[in-house]
């Protein structure tokens, strides 16, 4: 028998290093606009009842822009197989990579179909190394933010938990990621969910936190049920090195942006003020236009599941 060789070795430590490989969602086929019922989350309900619901010629179209930057910088792009009708642009929900495992997430029950999709990148990796959350751990990729020797994790531990779709991690996805790496500093922060008010919900981690560069981050502080939670990341960057975003900011993503390298970011053209920021602090930024995926509550972070940085 001779060796099977795996052709992806996985490796992801943080949010900045060099990116190598990643699986970018695709809004091709992406079906109808849904109804209210259907919305997973307040701010697409807002734009169902409003009529300015994204259509998939615009979406495509931004998908594009954002792949055009991964050719320019030679990255390696994987995107999933067509599902006819079906929403695949956010496939940061549907699974993670953590050094080099593959975290298979437990997502929303009718977004299974999205996991087969990209099946045939997971059969490139070592099945030793592709791992399955039981039942009860509902964790997200949105809510699991990579900082070298920190695993920083958004949950929600309100007693109603079950009562909200935007409610994503519980504490025993927090619990099943310090089990599977006790040597990093596994840290969870209790995150606003509202299932009504999007400018008062914080869907995933990445909706109100990102680290960028090697020491910097943007944050918003609202986000947090507890200040102390906010505080500690405080604490750890050092507040001169954190970006803080407005209650409106977080409403349009400002937090979900994407870097390539310690030093590229992908962010949206109409983030003005922060786009301003990254350049003052040396970052290119390539701006793209993203705002209609953005009215489905997710942005850059939450369309690409990275697979290798360096």
């Amino acid at each position: 028998m001779h060796k099977i060789n795996f052709m992806l070795q996985l490796n992801v430590k943080n949010e900045t290093s060099r990116l190598r490989a990643v699986v970018l969602g695709s809004a091709l086929n992406n079906g109808p606009t849904p109804t209210a019922e259907e919305a997973y989350d307040p701010k697409s309900l807002e734009h169902i009842l409003a009529g300015t619901y994204p259509i998939e010629a615009d979406m495509v179209n931004e998908m594009e822009a954002f792949n055009q930057v991964f050719q320019k910088y030679d990255v390696k792009v994987f995107r999933p197989e067509m599902i006819e009708n079906y929403n695949q642009i956010f496939t940061r929900d549907i699974g993670f990579v953590i050094d080099d495992t593959f975290v298979k997430a437990n997502i929303l029950p009718d977004r299974e179909r999205e996991l087969d999709a990209i099946q045939y990148v997971i059969d490139q990796i070592n099945p030793a190394k592709v791992v399955r959350p039981p039942d009860d751990v509902h964790i997200e990729g949105g809510d699991v933010m990579l900082w070298n020797d920190y695993i920083f994790i958004g949950t929600y531990k309100g007693s109603d938990y079950k009562d909200y779709i935007t409610a994503r991690t519980n504490m025993q996805g927090v619990q099943y990621i310090k089990d599977l790496f006790p040597n990093k500093i596994v840290k969870e922060f209790d995150l606003v969910k509202s299932k009504l008010e999007a400018r008062d919900n914080a869907l995933h981690l990445d909706c109100c936190f990102q680290p960028v560069g090697s020491n910097k981050g943007i944050i918003y502080k609202s986000g947090f049920r507890e200040e102390a939670d906010y505080v500690y990341l405080v604490k750890l960057f050092g507040k001169e090195n954190l970006f803080h975003i407005t209650r409106d900011e977080m409403y349009h993503m400002n937090s979900n942006v994407f870097s390539i390298d310690e030093n590229v970011v992908v962010s949206e053209r109409n983030f003005t003020r922060l786009n301003n920021w990254l350049r003052e602090n040396g970052f290119t930024v390539e701006e793209i236009p993203y705002a209609e995926i953005a009215k489905q509550e997710g942005l850059l972070r939450c369309s690409t599941l990275p697979l290798i940085r360096d």
